[in-house]
C-alpha cells in the first residue's frame, strides 16, 4: 500500500474530456495529476480515428446545438465556452491543420488521430501535468481519499478537487466500462442507466439472408419513420446488413429514436426506400413491363436497378405471389418494412446514453451532492449522432469542468 500524497486537482480518465480538463486547469495555474486505468491515455480517441479522425463538424449554430436533442440547451452552454471553431483553433495550436469534408465533417489534414494525441500529451507534460497510468479508480476511502488499484497494490490520494472523466459504457476494453455508476449512486448522485447509442439493431433475418449478405452495404437508401408526435420524417444515407440485423451511419443517426421506441413498444418499425431516386409511379411503370422468360431477380435488376441484398430483402418480406405482382413489388421497394427487435449490446455501441443526470450538476459541472467533484465527457447524460458532435461535446465539457475546478480551488466559484 502506497503513502497518501496530496494533490491540488486530480483528473481521473485520460480521454479527450479528461485531457482537456487537465489542460484548462493547468493554464489557470493549478497543479494537476491525471490518473488513467490503462497503460496509456486516449485509447478510444485513437481507435475512433482509425478510419479518419472526425474531429468536429462545420455545421453552424444553433443547428449544431440541436444535434444534442433534449440536452441542446445545456450542451449549448458548454459550446459557448468551446465550440467547433475553438476546437479547430486548438488543433492548429498543436500544429494540426483541419479541413471540411464533403459531408461537412471536419478532419485533421492527415486524417490521423495519433499525431494530434502525441503532440497534446507532450504539451501537457511540458506544462507540468503529471500522468499516472495503470491506476484504476475504486472510489473513496472513509477519510475521503481517492482509492486506486495499481500493479503495486492500493494507492490513496487526498485532493481538494477531482474531475471525473470516466467515459460511458461502450467499448469497455478501452477503459470506459461504466463501473463508476455504483460508486456515485451510493453517494447520492442521480445517475440514469447507461444505454447503447449510435448502435446497430437486431432483426429476425432468415438464415439465408444472414449467412449470404452479412456485411453487404445498402446504398443508396432512405429511411422513413414517425417520431413520438406522429410526424413523418425521411433521411437518405447508407447502412449495412449484419448477421443479426442492421447498422451503419443512417441507422446510428436514428438510434436514439429507435431504441426508445423499442423500450416503449417492444419493437420499432423502420421503413426503407430501396430506390430513393425513383418515384413510385415510375417503378410501377418499369416493373409492369413484360418479363418474358426472365427471373424476378433479373427483371428487378434490369428495370428497377434492384439487385443483390436489396432483392434478398424483398424476398424477406414478400411471398411468392406478391413477388409476381408488379404493384406490390413497387410499393415494397419504396416502403420496405423492417421490424427492429432490440439494440445491440452497449459494449458494441459507438457511444452511450445515460449517465450522471445534468440536473445533478451545476453550471460548472460540479456534482451538487459532492462539492469539489466535477464530471465531464460521456459519463454525463447526453447523447449525439456521429459526425464530430460526440467529440466536440466531450472537449467542451472538459474545458468547462477544468475551468470550474480551477475556480473552486481558487475560491472564486459561484
Amino acid at each position: 500500500m502506497s503513502a497518501s500524497p496530496h494533490s491540488s486537482l486530480v483528473i481521473i480518465g485520460g480521454g479527450p474530456a479528461g485531457l482537456m480538463a487537465a489542460e484548462t486547469a493547468r493554464a489557470q495555474g493549478i497543479e494537476v495529476d491525471l490518473y488513467e486505468a490503462k497503460g496509456s491515455v486516449g485509447r478510444k480517441f485513437l481507435i475512433a480515428g482509425k478510419g479518419g479522425m472526425n474531429l468536429t463538424h462545420s455545421e453552424s449554430r444553433p443547428a449544431f446545438d440541436h444535434r444534442y436533442a433534449e440536452r441542446a440547451a445545456e450542451v449549448g452552454k458548454w459550446l459557448d465556452d468551446f465550440d467547433a471553431d475553438a476546437l479547430r483553433t486548438w488543433a492548429r495550436g498543436l500544429g494540426v491543420d483541419t479541413f471540411v469534408g464533403s459531408s461537412g465533417r471536419v478532419f485533421p489534414s492527415d486524417l490521423k488521430a495519433a499525431p494530434l494525441l502525441r503532440g497534446w500529451v507532450h504539451r501537457l507534460r511540458e506544462s507540468g501535468v503529471r500522468f499516472h497510468v495503470h491506476h484504476r479508480w475504486l472510489g473513496w476511502r472513509e477519510d475521503g481519499a481517492l482509492h486506486f488499484a495499481t500493479a503495486e497494490g492500493e494507492s490513496f490520494v487526498h485532493t481538494r478537487a477531482v474531475v471525473l472523466a470516466l467515459g460511458g459504457g461502450s467499448w469497455p476494453q478501452l477503459g470506459s466500462d461504466g463501473a463508476w455508476q455504483a460508486r456515485l449512486i451510493e453517494r447520492g448522485v442521480d445517475v440514469a442507466p447507461l444505454q447503447p447509442s449510435n448502435c446497430g439493431f437486431d432483426i429476425d433475418w432468415s438464415e439465408y439472408l444472414s449467412s449470404r449478405y452479412a456485411g453487404a452495404p445498402l446504398k443508396p437508401v432512405a429511411a422513413n419513420w414517425c417520431d413520438a408526435n406522429g410526424r413523418e420524417h425521411t433521411r437518405q444515407g447508407e447502412c449495412v446488413i449484419t448477421e443479426t440485423g442492421i447498422e451503419g451511419s443512417l441507422i446510428y443517426a436514428l438510434s436514439a429514436h429507435l431504441r426508445d421506441t423499442i423500450a416503449a413498444q417492444g419493437e420499432a418499425l423502420l421503413k426503407l426506400d430501396l430506390a430513393p431516386d425513383r418515384s413510385l409511379d415510375r417503378l410501377r411503370q418499369d416493373l409492369a413491363k413484360p418479363r418474358g422468360s426472365r427471373t424476378i431477380s433479373e427483371h428487378l435488376r434490369r428495370h428497377a436497378g434492384i439487385a443483390g441484398v436489396k432483392t434478398a430483402l424483398l424476398h424477406e418480406v414478400l411471398d411468392q405471389a406478391q413477388r409476381h405482382d408488379s404493384d406490390a413489388l413497387a410499393r415494397t421497394i419504396k416502403c420496405l418494412p423492417l421490424r427492429l427487435k432490440k439494440p445491440r449490446p452497449l459494449a458494441e455501441a459507438i457511444s452511450s446514453a445515460g449517465g450522471v443526470r445534468l440536473e445533478a450538476i451545476n453550471d460548472s459541472l460540479m456534482l451538487t451532492a459532492l462539492p469539489g467533484v466535477f464530471c465531464a465527457g460521456e459519463m454525463l447524460d447526453w447523447e449525439a449522432p456521429t459526425g464530430g458532435y460526440l467529440l466536440t461535446a466531450c472537449f467542451a465539457s472538459g474545458y468547462r469542468a477544468g475551468l470550474g475546478a480551477a475556480a473552486w480551488l481558487k475560491g472564486t466559484s459561484r
